[in-house]
């Protein structure tokens, strides 16, 4: 299968970062976002990355240049059509994340690949909704994706040797590390290590054991992380890691290790989502 051009379904931080490592590994790139402002932002973003590597020498200009122009930005859904690889990137929501695909199934061409870069949700539920079940498999990335090297790369229950061999291949041309989940429990390999870390940590916090500051110290100076898990919560956004959170809690037989710590319920009621809105646990403006 030749893959030339890429749908990226959605701009934000993720969706963004996606199609500029699939631009700058020479594919052409077209973004789609919902309103013409998240696309104008997700451009804008690239742009600045890009901008900060030729500023410091990293990049040429002109190489800057031929990526911008590899990527297009749009609204509408039927640009999709003729691309020859999808990665879905809206809302940790499956309700929606079916009806995209739904219409991802009805407008594209019969061998192109739906990959989702979902973080915890079934590739087998959400390929229900389709007529190609096997050609859906998940493609996660991390967070900021320009610089994170690694993809997990998800079996659904009819996900093909050839699709997951295909998705495998095209992250290695972006510069990729790959790990194979073989089948689409929830959070896969890395959240089912990083989402017990995380609640805990708030679990030690909120019964007084250590201040939030001395817990993620510990985790840098005891543990070797690169921050701890209050700076990775809010880095990657706390209402992200509480949707994961309750979903592995419905999920996985209602434990109550999976329960959301009722400070991040907080947090997240009070729009302290982390980095992206100015303060999380701790204060960025």
């Amino acid at each position: 299968m030749s893959i030339k051009t890429i749908g990226v379904l959605g701009a934000g931080t993720m969706g963004n970062g996606i199609a500029q490592v699939a631009a700058q590994a020479g594919y052409n790139v077209v973004m789609r976002d919902i309103e013409d402002r998240f696309v104008a932002n997700g451009l804008k973003n690239i742009d600045k990355f890009l901008s900060k590597s030729v500023e410091k020498g990293k990049m040429a200009a002109d190489v800057k240049d031929g990526i911008m122009g590899r990527i297009k930005g749009t609204t509408k859904m039927e640009d999709l059509k003729d691309v020859d690889y999808i990665i879905e990137v809206v809302l940790e929501d499956m309700d929606l994340k079916k009806k995209v695909f739904k219409e991802l199934d009805e407008i594209t061409k019969k061998e192109v690949i739906l990959a989702s870069n979902t973080s915890s949700m079934s590739l087998t539920e959400i390929a229900t909704v389709v007529s190609k079940p096997d050609k859906v498999v998940g493609m996660h990335f991390f967070n900021p994706v320009p610089l994170m090297k690694l993809v997990e790369v998800i079996r659904g229950y009819h996900t093909s040797d050839e699709t997951v061999a295909i998705t495998t291949e095209l992250a290695k041309q972006m510069g990729k590390e790959t790990v194979e989940v073989k089948t689409d429990i929830p959070g896969f390999v890395v959240n089912r290590l990083m989402i017990p870390h995380m609640v805990e940590a708030v679990k030690l916090y909120e019964e007084g054991i250590a201040s939030k500051e001395d817990i993620d110290k510990a985790a840098k100076l005891g543990l070797n992380y690169p921050m701890g898990p209050f700076e990775l919560m809010d880095l990657t956004g706390i209402d992200i890691a509480m949707h994961v959170t309750d979903y592995f809690y419905k999920e996985l037989n209602k434990e109550s290790k999976w329960a959301v710590p009722h400070t991040m319920k907080t947090l997240v009621k009070a729009g302290r989502l982390g980095r992206k809105t100015g303060g999380g646990w701790y204060d960025y403006k």
